[in-house]
């Protein structure tokens, strides 16, 4: 399933999002932990996007793409697929404009962020668990509603919606950032970021944290081709999605590294970000921190931006998850 145009976005179109998702986007806090800075060996700004509305960085891209919409195409509502964040996030946003929202989600998803998507307002429609039964019921559903698609990746809109968390933490910390550090899945917030860092006086080296277990943009980063054939398997369920084509031309240079690490690492972060930082995020968001730990050479003496994309936590699986897990 692609967006309307896969058009690349530029610089230009995140300052645009940034003005535009203004009156209904959080400017989130940047935290700190100088007992995390010490066990890094860097200088850590956190950018809190797990206190963004609807719990994530994906609020920026979904509002973006509702807002950029003309008033017919928004009269027809929007359309996406997604197992979480994305599709609370497009939910929330249409109702932000008083549209309709149809999100398509594979069986199997966290229940727990249904239940968000659907107390946003969006109809929710079921389909079997692969990537294309949801390009197939999205696509019955725009010949059906006419509404507009909405892709959680790849949409260039929503490409420069998410570069606006990058932006707005440079200018939270007056620039005085080396590199930022986000995570990966199918890279609408790693493509953006690498916009954002490219367009700097000083430009920017941008990493990337991605489980093991779903390491297709490591493989394509060093391929210098996409490498799509994976079956993701991570407890990080928001970063499973296939690195699309229009992140991975933005992310394919020099300047952007992924850095791979695996789901108990991932637990061992996101508990300690939990007990110093005091602060509920997502596994997803963990793997910043992992990777910080993992490849502390990378990191030393530098000051680092780095992203917490999300706090929508399955609070059924936690005692699963932190149980066998030590501080």
């Amino acid at each position: 399933m692609n967006p309307p145009a896969q058009t690349l976005p530029a610089f230009a179109d995140v300052l645009a999002a940034a003005a535009r998702i203004a009156p209904y986007a959080h400017a989130t806090p940047v935290l700190h932990s100088r007992s995390i800075d010490a066990l890094v060996g860097a200088q850590v700004r956190f950018k809190a996007e797990h206190l963004q509305r609807a719990g994530a960085f994906k609020f920026r891209g979904a509002c973006n793409a509702v807002w950029s919409l003309t008033d017919e195409q928004a009269a027809r509502g929007v359309v996406t697929h997604s197992s979480g964040n994305h599709g609370a996030a497009l939910a929330l946003a249409a109702r932000t404009r008083g549209i309709a929202c149809h999100v398509v989600v594979p069986e199997g998803a966290v229940k727990s962020k249904l239940a968000a998507i659907e107390a946003a307002g969006a109809t929710l429609h079921h389909c079997a668990p692969t990537i294309a039964a949801r390009e197939a019921a999205c696509a019955a559903l725009q010949r059906d509603t006419g509404a507009v698609l909405v892709h959680p990746y790849t949409d260039a809109r929503v490409i420069a919606g998410q570069g606006t968390a990058a932006l707005e933490l440079i200018n939270q910390c007056d620039g005085a950032l080396d590199v930022l550090l986000v995570p990966v899945g199918g890279g609408g917030l790693a493509s953006g970021t690498a916009l954002v860092a490219r367009a700097q006086p000083q430009p920017m080296r941008v990493f990337l944290a991605e489980p093991a277990g779903a390491a297709e943009t490591a493989a394509s980063l060093a391929a210098g081709h996409r490498v799509t054939a994976f079956v993701p398997d991570t407890i990080c369920d928001g970063l499973r999605g296939t690195l699309g084509e229009p992140n991975f031309a933005l992310l394919g240079a020099p300047d952007v590294e992924a850095l791979v690490v695996d789901d108990a690492e991932t637990v061992a972060a996101m508990r300690l970000l939990w007990a110093r930082l005091k602060q509920v995020v997502e596994p997803s968001s963990a793997t910043v921190l992992a990777a910080l730990l993992r490849y502390r050479e990378r990191f030393a003496g530098l000051r680092v931006g780095a992203v917490l994309s999300g706090g929508n936590v399955d609070l059924d699986a936690i005692a699963g998850l932190f149980g066998n897990t030590r501080p």
